[in-house]
């Protein structure tokens, strides 16, 4: 009996043991991701926010009232998404694409349909998650590091894969004076998928094409 109440007494002191143990990691893990997002936020380009704004008063100076509306509400709603994930971790892939949407709205507008966007994502996938704010850093770099004008138009592919990636895809059209690449923007979404999902993201980069497949979780989230 004094055998048996010991196994019993050690069991529970290894089984606490390993819950403490646990709770340490997830609490790591949560504080890391943590300074991910605070990380990923800071680096956001600032002239972002400033050729928001010259967009902005562009249609106002042409009198565009029912764009400017439009543009406005597209704006809202990418600082919104933006000042709202802190919090989250992952999130079904359909709100990805309607940050996109608002996010593609403003660049064309930019960059007066010179800017574009081919989605084809299946509906039934919408529900996949990825980490949150997993696509802005990737459009971001498209601006930074490429030609966007009349002769060097952008179109940017966004679209799954038979492995179940989403792949973001663009023409390569260096600029003449090309932008340092530091690639905080790429590590900092490596770490994050390799936190929340376990997962490496996959760059393909040659002379002519730039293409990022992000692996999605398998786990699909009810409608219900």
């Amino acid at each position: 009996t004094c055998l048996l109440c010991s196994f019993i007494g050690h069991f529970f002191a290894m089984y606490s043991k390993q819950r403490k143990q646990e709770h340490e990691i997830e609490k790591l893990k949560t504080e890391k991701l943590q300074s991910r997002y605070e990380a990923l936020v800071n680096q956001i380009n600032p002239h972002f926010f400033f050729n928001s704004l010259n967009g902005l008063t562009a249609l106002i100076r042409d009198n565009k009232k029912p764009q400017t509306l439009e543009y406005i509400n597209k704006l809202s709603a990418v600082f919104r998404y933006i000042l709202q994930s802190e919090k989250k971790g992952l999130i079904p892939l359909r709100e990805e694409l309607k940050f996109l949407d608002s996010f593609r709205y403003l660049q064309e507008v930019r960059y007066a349909d010179k800017f574009s966007f081919r989605i084809d994502v299946p509906q039934e996938k919408e529900n996949m998650l990825i980490p949150v704010l997993s696509l802005l850093p990737l459009i971001e770099n498209v601006v930074k590091h490429n030609m966007i004008d009349s002769e060097n138009q952008m179109c940017v592919s966004v679209f799954m894969n038979e492995k179940d990636e989403l792949v973001i895809s663009n023409p390569r059209h260096k600029k003449l004076d090309p932008t340092a690449q530091s690639g905080i923007g790429l590590t900092n979404l490596s770490d994050r998928f390799l936190l929340l999902l376990n997962k490496k993201i996959r760059i393909e980069n040659d002379d002519s094409v730039f293409s990022v497949y992000l692996p999605l979780n398998n786990y699909i989230i009810s409608n219900n």
